[in-house]
């Protein structure tokens, strides 16, 4: 197949995988890696704690974005990334029988999180350099969508399969975990396959073949012309607290539902919370992924930043309810569970939107949007981290712990009300060269 061939492929072709490849790495990493930890009898404030830092690599990806630049296409940096991740993976499954299975399996989820953070800086470079702005805006749904699908894979399917072969068959937690971590290596390969023959090259940099000293000086520029963007500082602020609420329901949100009753927790099995993850809350995600796209296209993302913000926020609400009145129809809680996944669903379109429209535009786009979510990455570490101080702070309290997560839901709707949007949509729009041209 000739390299014109592979650039005029139709978004539809290669969109939906390439975010299925970049939220399943993610969510073993961010959320699956707790629940291991969980039902190997690790304690909730190591879990929050040694997991939350395995968020860095995408904090730090700015580091080293630009000195992908000078070397190779965007589409060589993805498929290498998912075969090194199918490895990493592996190499989980196969020390989690070890006597020292905690520390040896983190180093390995550390180079699954290198690898996931840096195909997302250039599977974005990709979508961004290849997609124009309005169909950017007509594929926000579905590349959400896809991203959470692959998110949904690994904390719905996958969680809920350890369950089965625990429960159904009998085996030991480890072994369960061997198994589905296995499958989840596999997966990383086969779409590293698939990219091999779909994923266009992205557009090329203007450093390619320069060597390193280019990327170093790339670096420098980008950093430089990052900081001098109009209203930056307010944009980031916006960036960094726009999900800061969520990052403690996506840390302690899983221990809450699977932790003991006598505990506060809801003692859901592994069984549940997969089918939770993998189907009322997916039906409930992929309607708020959608509408959201839908309503930034219709109305504009400057008039529906504010309305996507409140839509993320106000749905934290549920887990207070839950802690509160504990109730234990799997059903009722995966309704109400539901209507979180909704609103997070929706919301984070805007989020998306708001640092591919208005911060990554420029010279430098693919290493601007990386610092963006750079800068969320940010929030996901600091807000883990600090949910295991919290949660030694609130006595291991669900109610008080869920009671200060609405507190810090406030920030996040009064920075949306006030976001700056320096950047108008004709200047994206130029930026931007139109799908398969």
């Amino acid at each position: 197949m000739t390299q014109n061939a592979v650039s005029f492929r139709h978004p539809l072709t290669w969109v939906p995988t390439l975010y299925l490849a970049m939220g399943l790495p993610n969510v073993m990493v961010g959320v699956v890696a707790a629940i291991i930890y969980k039902n190997m009898g690790v304690s909730n404030e190591d879990i929050a704690l040694y997991t939350s830092q395995m968020y860095l690599p995408w904090v730090l990806k700015p580091l080293w974005a630009p000195l992908l630049e000078p070397f190779k296409t965007k589409r060589w940096w993805v498929i290498s990334m998912e075969f090194l991740m199918a490895a990493s993976l592996g190499l989980v499954a196969l020390c989690l029988p070890l006597d020292d299975f905690f520390r040896l399996s983190l180093a390995f989820f550390w180079i699954t999180g290198f690898a996931s953070a840096t195909q997302d800086t250039v599977a974005d470079g990709v979508f961004m350099t290849t997609v124009n702005l309005r169909d950017q805006a007509r594929y926000s749904g579905l590349q959400g969508m896809c991203w959470n699908m692959g998110a949904v894979i690994g904390s719905g399917l996958f969680v809920s399969l350890t369950g089965w072969l625990h429960n159904a068959h009998g085996l030991p937690w480890v072994q369960c975990w061997v198994i589905v971590v296995c499958m989840a290596a596999a997966s990383m390969a086969l779409f590293g396959v698939w990219h091999l023959r779909a994923l266009p090259p992205g557009g090329p940099s203007t450093l390619k073949g320069e060597g390193m000293a280019a990327g170093w000086t790339a670096m420098k520029e980008s950093w430089i012309s990052f900081f001098q963007k109009p209203q930056i500082w307010m944009m980031l602020a916006v960036i960094f607290f726009y999900r800061f609420g969520e990052g403690f329901i996506e840390k302690f949100g899983p221990l809450f539902l699977l932790d003991a009753r006598e505990l506060g927790g809801l003692a859901l099995g592994n069984e549940a919370l997969g089918h939770i993850n993998g189907s009322v809350g997916t039906i409930s995600f992929i309607a708020g992924a959608f509408l959201g796209g839908f309503l930034a296209a219709k109305m504009t993302l400057p008039r529906a930043f504010f309305i996507l913000a409140l839509v993320l926020n106000i749905p934290h609400l549920t887990y207070f309810y839950l802690a509160q009145t504990m109730p234990t129809d799997p059903w009722v809680i995966g309704t109400i569970v539901s209507i979180e996944k909704f609103g997070f669903g929706m919301g984070s379109v805007g989020h998306m939107l708001y640092m591919m429209q208005q911060v990554a535009p420029g010279p430098f786009k693919m290493t601007h949007y990386a610092m963006a979510t750079g800068v969320m990455a940010l929030t996901k570490w600091g807000t883990g981290t600090v949910s295991s101080w919290l949660w030694s702070g609130v006595n291991h309290s669900y109610n008080s712990f869920f009671g200060w997560v609405l507190v810090f839901s406030i920030p996040p709707v009064i920075l949306a009300f006030l976001a700056p949007f320096p950047q108008k949509a004709s200047d994206d729009d130029e930026s931007s060269p139109p799908a398969g041209h």
